[in-house]
């Protein structure tokens, strides 16, 4: 019985990464004094490494595995920014770096300057190229799980018809998994962040565009061709305002980044979502409208998203995700006036806890992920 007991604390560790001493329990089951005997054991034979924390505002023990062998990399390509995180095979992030971007970037120049980041944040650890075990990419567009390729016209500009995963591998020699960067905000927040303990998470991601990742019974869905949760491009409103994939009405082209600025217009100097989030926050009363009219929207859309799969939890990132309550408030009371359910089953509405890192964090992930698949496979 007790080795079995072992086997569940290693395997949880193994599935969610770092968990406390308490996620531990409910996790498995166990109680809490078995999980802190077994932790206690396993530390002395040097399989896990204990490390104190913080949670909700109590200290706790953030239990992961000792033996974190070889460097992952997470690398995140936006509409309008480049981040590069490297982490260890426990998902502990080591590194980290970032660079705005033009808006109508290339893949190729993005493609470079991010292998000049990662040698960047390696050459600063002492660490190189080798030492990586794979190399994971969120890339801020819909992909065709078929190609590899970006799906969906003048979406991310600049990158259309590129084969990402050739391209990054033939720059780095290292292995690369692919993905959209909702999709991995979603798995990182569920893993990591704002959706911890929970196996039903819808994540939106709220900035220069709209987009949703989708966590269901603990795995992301990405549905047929990849494109599941395009969250910003379902259309809301029939004979709208044009949406730069080509369709009218698109949630994004009403309640995105710069859907806002241009209901703004030239009110104070704004050019850019950070300053209507500070501007917001510092009690601008039009620019708390336009995040409250933004979320309004949003909200409905999530609350169809609710009645089509039932989440548990809704985190909210991206960059417009930075003004709180005044965004979140929004969106959850739209929300819940959209839900077929009532009361206690409503979904809880939670500002993302990853910020601006969560889809590079979430790449690094992916690559843990396809490593244990693979080593579970020798």
């Amino acid at each position: 019985m007790r080795e079995a007991n072992r086997r569940r604390v290693v395997a949880a560790i193994k599935k969610q990464g770092s968990l406390t001493q308490v996620e531990l329990a409910a996790v498995t089951g166990l109680s809490a004094a078995s999980v802190s005997n077994i932790v206690k054991e396993l530390s002395t034979a040097g399989v896990l490494r204990t490390t104190p924390s913080i949670r909700s505002g109590r200290r706790a023990t953030l239990v992961s595995f000792a033996r974190a062998v070889g460097l992952v990399a997470g690398i995140h390509v936006a509409a309008r920014h480049l981040r590069v995180v490297v982490a260890d095979v426990n998902g502990t992030v080591l590194g980290e770096n970032h660079m705005p971007l033009a808006r109508d970037h290339r893949a190729d120049n993005e493609l470079d300057r991010a292998s000049l980041l990662l040698s960047d944040i390696l050459t600063n650890m002492e660490s190189g190229i080798d030492e990586l075990r794979g190399v994971g990419v969120a890339v801020s567009a819909p992909i065709d799980r078929a190609t590899g390729r970006v799906a969906g016209r003048g979406i991310l500009r600049g990158w259309t018809g590129v084969d990402i995963v050739d391209v990054v591998h033939r720059r780095l020699r290292q292995p690369v998994f692919l993905d959209n960067a909702s999709n991995l905000a979603a798995l990182a927040e569920t893993r990591l962040g704002a959706g911890r303990g929970k196996q039903n998470v819808i994540f939106l991601d709220v900035g220069e565009g709209i987009g949703a990742g989708l966590v269901l019974e603990g795995r992301v869905l990405r549905g047929h061709n990849g494109t599941a949760g395009e969250l910003g491009h379902t259309v809301i409103l029939e004979d709208g305002p044009l949406c730069r994939c080509g369709n009218r009405g698109c949630l994004e082209a009403i309640a995105g980044g710069p859907a806002i600025l241009e209901r703004l217009g030239d009110a104070g100097g704004i050019t850019k979502i950070g300053d209507v989030v500070v501007r917001a926050m510092a009690n601008d009363p039009d620019c708390i409208r336009a995040l409250a009219d933004a979320g309004r929207h949003i909200g409905v859309a999530a609350g169809n998203l609710c009645n089509l799969f039932d989440p548990e939890r809704i985190v909210v990132g991206g960059d417009l995700a930075r003004a709180g309550e005044l965004l979140l408030g929004p969106i959850r009371l739209a929300m819940e006036n959209t839900v077929l359910v009532s009361g206690d089953a409503v979904p809880d509405v939670v500002q993302g806890q990853l910020g601006p890192d969560a889809a590079a964090r979430g790449a690094a992930v992916r690559v843990i992920d396809e490593m244990n698949v693979r080593d579970a496979a020798l």
